[in-house]
């Protein structure tokens, strides 16, 4: 946040709303570019009201979409420089298991992207893993980069560093207007500011921004529950701080992939989610009665029952966060349409935080007006036809 002495400011290079991962790390990558940036975040921090609070997130190598696995490599990297620039540590290297169906398409495609050829089957997995247990017909693969990242930890590491060069944070205004044109103006609760670039990353909030803007993007957030499960005999279910973390795809038992980390947050506790939840407005994400179905957890329920038989069957910790879902799960990193220096990141559909290093880099360069440095046509606004129209 702005330190009190701090002179107000109203003109800027850029300006990028929104201070989660993505846009926390997109004002690094302009801050470390000399450019004069202004993040604004309309809650207090830290906070835990989007998509970017929390201990922990996997970071893996493994990963369906080869537009995905190609940006790995340098989003490890980038971690890894900010370990360095900030002298703290971030991730923890513990493997993630991919269970799926032997032959399954996603699965074939993670074996790719690794370059390995070695699966274990059920016999296999329960030797080298003793708690983890698999069904007829299933295998599971083990991405040795992957691991855990400290989510609030490398949240603050992101924006300490921002400010270090030279960026200023502003936390607890809330945007109330923005007005295109060649010097884009934004109103706050607490000022109005101008920059000739604007980048929006707000998360489950993007959709009513850039509907001022003219622009109806397919954005659906969706609140998730974060379960926690403890382990029937602590330490006895090798669950502990030094198991893999684990990702299912193609199970028939869930309609969407499953996800694990070990006992980092909680101690004996591991963290266990379905990868979906239930559609929310986020202005009212705590007003969901106590009363609620879960679905979610009699599906989880079910999952560790089969599969990690050393866990407590009910969630003894549950949280909540946001995704920001689109309708492929793939993000939106793109110029708007009709004002091209106003660039979007948005739809990052739970999936976005072990890549947002690269994220930040890539929304840097459109909003410069630079080549990206990845492909970038699977993030493009343009594949959904009618936001485009609607947008002209």
């Amino acid at each position: 946040m702005a330190a009190p002495s701090q002179p107000q400011k109203s003109t800027y290079d850029v300006i990028v709303i929104g201070a989660g991962i993505q846009g926390s790390f997109t004002a690094y990558h302009l801050a470390q570019r000399h450019k004069d940036t202004l993040l604004l975040e309309q809650f207090l921090l830290p906070h835990s009201r989007g998509s970017s609070h929390g201990q922990s997130r996997i970071i893996r190598s493994a990963y369906p979409q080869e537009y995905y696995s190609c940006m790995m490599p340098e989003s490890f990297r980038l971690w890894q420089q900010l370990e360095a620039e900030t002298g703290t540590i971030l991730y923890r290297q513990t493997g993630l298991l991919v269970l799926g169906p032997l032959g399954d398409p996603e699965m074939e495609a993670c074996r790719r992207s690794l370059g390995v050829d070695e699966v274990l089957d059920a016999a296999a997995l329960a030797q080298r893993f003793p708690g983890f247990r698999l069904q007829a017909g299933q295998v599971a693969m083990l991405d040795s980069t992957a691991g855990v990242l400290f989510a609030d930890r490398a949240l603050q590491a992101v924006q300490e560093v921002f400010r270090r060069h030279g960026g200023t944070l502003r936390d607890g205004e809330k945007v109330l207007r923005i007005e295109p044109g060649a010097m884009v103006t934004v109103t706050t609760t607490a000022g109005v500011y101008k920059a000739p670039r604007l980048i929006i990353t707000a998360g489950a909030w993007t959709g009513a921004f850039v509907k001022q803007l003219g622009l109806r993007l397919p954005l659906q957030p969706l609140r998730i529950n974060v379960c926690y499960w403890r382990e029937k005999q602590p330490g006895s279910a090798s669950l502990g701080s030094v198991s893999p973390c684990f990702l299912t795809l193609g199970l028939s038992q869930a309609s969407h992939s499953i996800y694990g980390l070990p006992s980092i947050e909680y101690p004996g506790l591991m963290k266990v989610c379905h990868h979906h939840g239930s559609p929310i407005d986020p202005e009212k994400r705590d007003q969901v009665p106590s009363s609620a179905p879960c679905p979610d957890i009699a599906i989880l329920s079910s999952f560790i029952s089969s599969y990690l038989p050393g866990l407590e069957t009910q969630p003894a910790v549950m949280e909540t966060c946001l995704y920001t879902n689109t309708p492929d799960a793939d993000f939106i990193l793109d110029r708007h349409p009709k004002f091209s220096n106003i660039v979007i990141g948005a739809g990052f559909s739970g999936h976005g935080f072990k890549l947002a290093p690269v994220v930040g880099k890539l929304l840097c360069e459109l909003s410069l007006g630079e080549e990206p440095s990845h492909d970038m046509a699977h993030f493009a606004i343009t594949r959904f036809p009618g936001v485009l129209a609607a947008a002209l």
